[in-house]
């Protein structure tokens, strides 16, 4: 067996996979879909009989033997026409809803599970491919899914009619059709293949196009500043480019099918009429027999043209639902504790004999850190860009796992507690400063605004210094922040990040650069609140400023993943070491 039989006989069982796992979720529906079923049963009927209907009206209505047919028959046009049109209009109606249900459940589904994936998964992921499975693929698959039921049962049920009104017409012009019909199935399965290639292709260029112009919106003012235009022009043009080779690629494949597929059908429809006529002239085949034949085979090739180009929608359908499944099968992130923390808890916090290296780093990360920070202490660490200081406090809430060594609070190994018990007890301000789409009171107040009174959110906004700021605008706490915060400054964003820390009131804080985007001035008055809301609490703080952390009861100095000095801000001096240097260094800068 040669690669590509190989690789055809491997992909039929992913594929038959896919299609359980489809309709396995639109089977929930079962009795909308089975109505709309009958419904597009009974509109199909419609058609063929369109059909019989033209024998009679020929030989036996304009001859005047049957004068009901005045009336009887435009009458039963009419009606077949208006049952056609209800029962078209409930299916695709029923279907509609089935499809919106279905996204409504696919769509949770996703993002239940990328809520759950593990940090080192956001950070290998490709965000612009996961944006395209939620607003295409995800619409993709349950849009055509539907499509797919109604197409091939409406159009089947047609074909099938249709070719039964032909045999009984004329058995023998029926077999001139079904002789040409296996041609036009070889063709289409030839372009089906290039299609399905294709459209993995327009998916992956697809996600690129996202990912460059979320980068254009937000990396504008850098691409202004630094002249860019060109560069990401550029960058735009070829991933739009590539998506319009690639659409004219499928239209192609697209446009070919239909008419090789047509001239195959038309050599039939020449040989039926050239047969035809000479059963009229030989055979007695009747003036109103063929023209119900041929209004039937002609009405054919419509259904078949939508069954064929059905299989091109099948094939989007099953790689969008590829990539839809491939993000609901991700593995989440570890979560196998199953202790809960003795309450209520201390907040001792102990590192012992860490050890870390990243997949494809050609050194640790960290190696062999041990330290404790016993409840109420505050614990700085510093050192240069790079030694380690966010990869070790990011083990405390795991969203990074050492490869060996302990991480425990109160003595128990967080490996043990249960994702959920352990983050609850653990407040976090990062660098970066996340803020999302609601009002002030909303951003404070997040994750525990139910529980969180106007006072507490208050109270978290006066000890980051930004209360007379919020009582100040026109809306207070209710005043949006816009996307991302973007109509407050970063200063300003950084003590609201800070005050939903604080409101948590966790017995373990973590301030990673908490203070960054302050200046002078509002950094003293945060620290100082800091200070006051920092007793009776395990603080860990990360600097790079080494002014903010000369108040802590003790300085972890990091260098290269090792601990290098450990000790107070004044004992630290006088050992003239790593730390000393780095002060003397900020002191000349400052």
């Amino acid at each position: 067996m040669n690669s590509a039989s190989q690789t055809t006989a491997r992909s039929e069982p992913v594929k038959i996979d896919l299609w359980r796992r489809i309709y396995s979720r639109l089977g929930v529906y079962w009795k909308a879909v089975i109505v709309a079923v009958l419904l597009v049963s009974v509109a199909a009927a419609t058609q063929p009989t369109l059909a019989v209907i033209m024998k009679p009206l020929l030989d036996e209505g304009f001859s005047g033997t049957k004068p009901s047919y005045i009336w009887s028959i435009p009458l039963a046009v009419v009606g077949l026409m208006l049952l056609r049109g209800v029962c078209s209009f409930a299916s695709n109606y029923l279907l509609a809803w089935v499809a919106n249900n279905m996204l409504l459940g696919l769509r949770k589904e996703m993002f239940d599970r990328l809520l759950g994936l593990s940090d080192a998964d956001f950070k290998r992921g490709d965000s612009g491919r996961l944006l395209n499975r939620f607003t295409i693929d995800a619409g993709t698959v349950t849009g055509l899914a539907t499509e797919v039921i109604t197409v091939v049962v409406r159009e089947t049920l047609v074909v099938v009619a249709l070719l039964g009104v032909l045999l009984y017409m004329s058995w023998q012009l029926t077999l001139i059709v079904l002789v040409m019909l296996p041609i036009s199935t070889i063709i289409a399965r030839i372009f089906i293949r290039r299609l399905r290639r294709i459209n993995r292709e327009t998916i992956g260029m697809n996600a690129e196009l996202t990912r460059v112009v979320r980068e254009g919106i937000d990396g504008q003012r850098v691409i202004k500043l630094f002249d860019g235009y060109t560069r990401e022009s550029s960058r735009f043009q070829y991933v739009n480019a590539k998506l319009r080779r690639f659409a004219m690629r499928a239209a192609s494949a697209n446009a070919a099918m239909s008419p090789l597929s047509q001239f195959s059908i038309g050599v039939s429809v020449a040989a039926v009429i050239a047969v035809a006529l000479y059963q009229a002239n030989h055979q007695g085949l009747t003036v109103g027999s063929f023209a119900a034949f041929m209004a039937a085979l002609g009405q054919i090739f419509d259904p078949m043209k939508r069954l064929t180009n059905i299989a091109s929608a099948m094939q989007r359908m099953l790689i969008s639902a590829e990539s839809v499944f491939t993000l609901i099968d991700q593995e989440p992130e570890t979560d196998t504790g199953k202790t809960k923390l003795s309450l209520p808890v201390k907040g001792r916090v102990e590192f012992r004999n860490i050890h870390h290296r990243f997949p494809d780093a050609h050194v640790d990360t960290l190696s062999d850190v041990s330290f404790v920070a016993e409840p109420g202490q505050t614990i700085a660490l510093v050192g240069r860009s790079g030694s380690g200081k966010t990869t070790l406090v990011n083990m405390l809430p795991r969203f990074v796992i050492p490869d060996s060594g302990i991480v425990s609070i109160d003595g128990q190994n967080i490996a043990d507690l249960n994702l959920r018990e352990l983050r609850s007890q653990l407040s976090l301000v990062s660098q970066d400063v996340v803020l999302f789409e609601g009002t002030i009171a909303e951003n404070v107040g997040y994750g525990a605004l139910h529980e969180a009174s106007e006072q507490d959110i208050r109270d978290a906004l006066q000890a980051a210094n930004l209360l007379s700021f919020v009582e100040g605008l026109p809306l207070g706490l209710e005043t949006p922040v816009g996307e991302n915060a973007s109509q407050l400054s970063g200063g300003q964003r950084q003590r609201l990040a800070i005050a939903r820390a604080l409101i948590k009131n966790a017995p373990v804080l973590i301030l990673d650069e908490a203070t960054s985007a302050l200046d002078n001035e509002s950094e003293r008055q945060v620290q100082a609140s800091l200070e006051l809301l920092m007793a009776g609490r395990t603080t860990l703080v990360i600097a790079h400023r080494l002014s903010t952390v000369q108040k802590a009861d003790r300085i972890v100095v990091l260098d290269a993943g090792c601990i290098v000095e450990q000790g107070r801000h004044e004992d630290l001096l006088e050992q003239d070491g790593l730390y000393a240097s780095l002060y003397r260094m900020q002191f000349r800068e400052d």
